[in-house]
């Protein structure tokens, strides 16, 4: 194998996988380090930088990045790294001082945000600092889209949202509320230089099956369903209630309906639980709730008796699957069976709709009526016109929407300065350095404790299933933050190896606690695997490789059972591996200028 070119900065990014899984990549153990150190108005603003909204994602994240977690690797469960950035928004200081302060001086040039989501924000956030006058359109009365409209509030209080939507706000955007965009052609004929897409996913999907709309009533669709409770247009359900769907959406509607009078309230899935798409905390806290989850389930007809729903009829599958994972739903031949139900909620997914932009304005779309973009500017075929979070490339997530509106607040700049937005647009940040202090003295201590995750605690039920708006999480408090934290391992301070201080006395791979580090000659890659001292089987993780010693051997890291715990740093008498904190920040709009 050739060496390792640790200068690229890719390749220790991909060794900080919670970093890497991230799509807005945040630096997470540098975050949690300030948290275990009582930092939290610092821990905030890092979190602010990179996601934009910390105390909205540290309650509602996907968390892409903890089934990366190295911790998982040693460990049943990951860091909690969603909870403790809850943590940091929970005990922050006055951040509002820390943030850009309007108002700030014009460069002359308007652009229009149309959807008040996570990324029309983000991209506010970005440009009003570099003299954009920003006007942002939603059709709600505030902005938050999806995240006030779809997330309920025993999940997300609304002062939270409030609070990290105004934060933005305040920078002097002017927002048009209440006002619901029908044409792109209106918005283009005013004077704005660029235009930025981000109405999310607003349609949800239905079922058409015998009995559909006799039942229309008694029937909802479940991001509708969710924003009719948000804003308070509804405020009850049936004693009797059917989940379709086994999603995220599922599961808000599901313990919604709960909260509005639901007595019986049951998911039915068509698949099996291991296939379920929804996150494995949202399902555990609807059976915390009390919902039984019924699987294997497909709906077949909705059955009406005198012009009114009782309820549906459900078939009995089980799933096959063949060489390659694909999934069959094969009849088991059981009985159909009747659930009673006043009423059914829909949340078997969402689809983009863009009836409102006109198809002769040069914004080309292409399969499934999405947007064709590019991948990397995310720009249209209109130049002036962008598109990001799931109205880009369908639904997502919100770190996903504010990782896309970084990218686009990057490519408008560029635009409109009369650059390249593909060729001139520049690299991440990073940073590479010690963390020795002295002969025997680091800046760096990570002993890897063997703690195991802490649970979160929850509110009583008797509060919280008669009030949908009392949060049902109570969060870590700052006892269990600190503990929390310190079950990571810092995998962004990196083993740094250098040969030419290397004597090969070996007193590295004696002392590393899980043999990740072999010294031995070179070879193709898929045979050096197969000769270190722990096998490396995790093909997706690099091995790091050394240039050629004095004895012609190489010294291989495997990156993939690494516990950055820098044993090696310490024992090694001449100081040929040195451990450096590497930190990466994805390029933003105001580091352009």
């Amino acid at each position: 194998m050739k060496p390792t070119d640790i200068k690229n900065p890719e390749y220790f990014h991909k060794v900080v996988d919670c970093q890497y899984a991230c799509p807005a990549h945040t630096p997470v153990p540098e975050y949690i380090r300030l948290i275990a150190d009582g930092k939290y108005t610092e821990a905030y603003m890092i979190n602010w930088e990179s996601n934009v909204f910390p105390g909205v994602l540290g309650r509602t994240c996907d968390r892409p990045c903890e089934p990366a977690c190295r911790r998982g690797r040693v460990e049943e469960k990951p860091v909690a790294i969603c909870r403790l950035k809850r943590v940091a928004a929970d005990y922050k200081g006055d951040v509002k001082q820390l943030m850009p302060q309007a108002p700030f001086k014009s460069n002359g040039k308007k652009v229009a945000l149309i959807g008040g989501g996570p990324a029309s924000l983000t991209v506010a956030r970005d440009l009003a600092p570099l003299g954009y006058e920003i006007h942002l359109y939603d059709e709600w009365h505030k902005g938050g889209g999806m995240m006030r409209s779809q997330i309920p509030s025993f999940r997300l209080p609304e002062e939270v949202l409030d609070e990290e939507v105004n934060y933005i706000i305040d920078l002097g955007i002017h927002t048009h509320f209440n006002h619901y965009v029908k044409s792109m052609k209106e918005i283009l004929d005013q004077d704005y230089d660029a235009v930025f897409v981000g109405t999310g996913a607003p349609k949800g999907r239905d079922l058409q099956l015998p009995g559909r709309l006799e039942a229309d009533k008694n029937v909802h669709i479940g991001v509708d369903f969710l924003a009719s409770v948000a804003f308070e247009h509804k405020d009850k359900v049936g004693k009797k209630v059917i989940i379709l769907g086994g999603g995220n959406t599922a599961m808000d509607c599901c313990r919604t309906s709960r909260r509005l009078g639901g007595e019986e309230v049951k998911v039915v899935v068509r698949s099996p639980f291991q296939d379920m798409k929804a996150s494995e905390w949202e399902i555990e806290d609807a059976q915390m709730e009390d919902i039984p989850i019924l699987n294997n389930m497909p709906p077949k007809e909705f059955v009406i008796e005198n012009g009114k729903l009782k309820g549906m009829i459900f078939g009995k599958v089980k799933a096959e699957y063949d060489e390659n994972g694909k999934r069959s739903l094969v009849p088991t031949g059981e009985p159909d069976e009747f659930i009673a139900a006043d009423d059914v909620i829909i949340a078997i997914g969402q689809d983009n709709s863009f009836p409102w932009i006109e198809r002769d304005l040069g914004i080309e779309f292409g399969k499934w009526d999405m947007p064709v973009l590019d991948k990397t500017s995310f720009q249209s075929t209109l130049p002036k016109v962008f598109f990001g979070g799931d109205a880009a490339f369908g639904p997502e997530n919100i770190i996903t929407a504010a990782a896309h509106g970084h990218t686009v607040a990057v490519s408008m700049h560029l635009f409109l300065e009369g650059k390249d937005i593909i060729n001139e647009r520049p690299d991440p940040m990073t940073n590479l350095y010690r963390q020795k202090m002295g002969i025997h003295e680091w800046m760096y201590d990570s002993a890897v404790a063997s703690d195991v995750r802490y649970k979160v605690p929850h509110e009583s039920k008797t509060l919280t299933l008669v009030n949908r708006k009392v949060e049902v999480e109570l969060g870590f408090d700052e006892k269990l933050g600190f503990k929390e934290a310190q079950r990571c391992l810092n995998c962004d301070v990196q083993t740094v190896f250098s040969e030419n201080l290397c004597i090969e006395c070996d007193a590295c791979v004696d002392i590393c606690p899980t043999d990740c580090i072999t010294f031995t000659g070179n070879g193709e890659e898929e045979d050096l695997r197969t000769r270190l001292s722990a096998p490396a089987l995790n093909l997706t993780q690099d091995l790091y490789v050394s240039e050629e010693l004095k004895t012609k051997r190489v010294m291989v890291k495997d990156e993939d059972v690494c516990l950055h715990c820098g044993l090696c740093a310490e024992r090694c008498p001449t100081a040929a591996w040195d451990m450096q904190k590497f930190l990466y920040n994805t390029t933003k709009a105001h580091q352009l200028t």
